[in-house]
């Protein structure tokens, strides 16, 4: 149904003008004639790409479950509340409160003027702020642009507008198994990364598009014309390089940069964390943030969550120690600051190899014909940006989306090198042979220190109590 000024929708809406009509559906000005005053309020029109009974039926599940986000996020005050939902000739409608004032476009300068670093962290920091709320309950905004983020005319608040997750109705296709797809990517040029592009976004997929907007107030070039404008994405890493544009502080440029960073699992996890970044600049306006090196694919055997850590200069030295059942020499890395002891029956393999990225490995050297499988103890560094609870369900996704047939069996609470630490078991297979998993990780200045123990699910417990005392030795200065 095409609406058009003076008609009334849902028995007491009437349309005052249109906003704006986009590929996802219509959106409205309009006023609630039963309410006292004839307050005004914004009416989007969503309709499914497909009016047949499946594609209905699952367009309004998606409809009724956005729904129920909406209402949940609408208690904050700087986000719309929801008024009312309603359909309607099988077309959905959401009445949503109207937020007097302007948007952020009109704020962030048109091309060759700028906003100062001040203006721009006060600016990352409104967004930011609303937007960890969002992300508390696990939802992706999806379609951050200046256009989306509204400056409040009664107390000159940001609020969040336009979540893009609603959009879904209006895109979904059904198969012929009946399975659910989504005939595009929701989100807007320019704002959007790559995994989002390509329909598995993240919550790090909204920091990528707070940092572009970012990235556009200190340039005052609209992303869409980053390229034509010399901020050229360099084609090896898939990084924007944008700082040849303007002088920056390097502690905000490398904010920035990892708000951006091509790789999801780099980036600031959540909106807290970037905001806990931002936040400690003003702080602390000398201390540079170091940004992670390039990641690199891993071998798939080692669940290590991408390590970012090509080794450098590593020393090693060897220190004989006697104890009752097992003699024990000890690694140290001083560039990374680690300590960790491994039998002397062990092998060792420090890893300066771009591809692998494990910092050292440690090798049982037990082959048998009962046991035909190399234990193994991996000790890896990433740069991490988030807390132990954002790393949990990192971790978690990580190991399922990358190794094959995973299976998590235990997740629970420890210490590694006397700090709060993680931990995860979980199945795998390697080639033909099944294997058993323990993954120790704790954080320390944006880093996260991993051990992973590997072993064939026959022997596992057989090998634990040494993996045990190798992860008990390892120390962080």
């Amino acid at each position: 149904m095409n609406l058009i000024q003076g008609q009334t929708i849902g028995g007491h809406y009437q349309i005052l003008t249109q906003l704006g009509q986009g590929e996802f559906g219509t959106t409205f000005l309009a006023q609630d004639m039963q309410t006292v005053g004839n307050p005004q309020c914004i009416i989007k029109h969503f309709k499914p790409l497909s009016t047949d009974a499946y594609t209905f039926s699952e367009a309004k599940r998606l409809f009724d479950e956005e729904v129920i986000i909406l209402q949940t996020l609408g208690k904050h005050e700087q986000i719309p509340q929801l008024l009312a939902h309603f359909q309607e000739n099988q077309e959905f409608y959401l009445v949503q409160e109207f937020i007097p004032g302007h948007d952020i476009s009109q704020e962030i300068p048109p091309l060759g003027k700028r906003l100062s670093e001040a203006e721009t962290i006060k600016l990352l920091k409104e967004i930011l702020e609303v937007l960890a709320f969002v992300h508390q309950y696990n939802v992706i905004h999806l379609d951050l642009k200046p256009t989306n983020i509204r400056r409040r005319q009664l107390d000159n608040k940001i609020v969040l507008i336009d979540f893009g997750a609603v959009k879904q109705i209006t895109t979904q296709m059904i198969n012929s198994q009946g399975q659910t797809s989504f005939t595009v990517a929701i989100g807007s040029y320019g704002y959007i990364p790559s995994e989002q592009a390509n329909r598995t976004p993240q919550l790090s997929s909204d920091i990528y598009a707070v940092g572009i907007i970012g990235i556009q107030a200190l340039t005052g070039i609209n992303p869409a014309d980053f390229n034509s404008q010399g901020l050229q994405t360099n084609y090896n890493t898939g990084e924007i390089d944008w700082r040849n544009q303007i002088q920056v502080s390097q502690q905000l440029g490398e904010i920035l940069d990892i708000m951006v960073l091509y790789d999801f699992r780099q980036r600031y996890p959540t909106a807290t964390s970037a905001l806990q970044a931002l936040e400690m600049l003003e702080k602390t306006p000398d201390t540079v943030i170091q940004k992670p090196l390039q990641f690199a694919p891993r071998q798939k055997f080692f669940m290590s969550v991408g390590i970012t850590a090509v080794v450098a200069t590593i020393s090693l030295w060897l220190l004989q120690l006697q104890t009752h059942t097992q003699n024990f020499l000890t690694y140290q890395d001083s560039n990374y600051g680690i300590k960790i002891k491994y039998p002397t029956n062990w092998k060792i393999q420090e890893n300066s190899n771009s591809i692998n990225q494990e910092l050292v490995i440690f090798f049982s050297t037990e082959i048998s014909n009962s046991n035909n499988y190399q234990e193994l103890l991996t000790v890896s560094i990433e740069k991490f940006y988030g807390n132990l609870k954002e790393s949990q369900d990192l971790f978690s996704n990580e190991i399922k989306a990358t190794l094959s047939n995973a299976t998590i069996i235990d997740t629970s609470e420890t210490t590694l090198a006397k700090k709060q630490a993680n931990q995860l078991i979980f199945l795998s297979k390697d080639r033909k042979k099944n294997l058993k998993n323990l993954q120790i990780w704790t954080l320390k200045n944006n880093q996260a220190y991993i051990i992973t123990y590997s072993a064939g699910i026959e022997d596992y417990d057989r090998f634990l109590p040494t993996a045990e005392k190798m992860i008990e030795s390892f120390e962080i200065d």
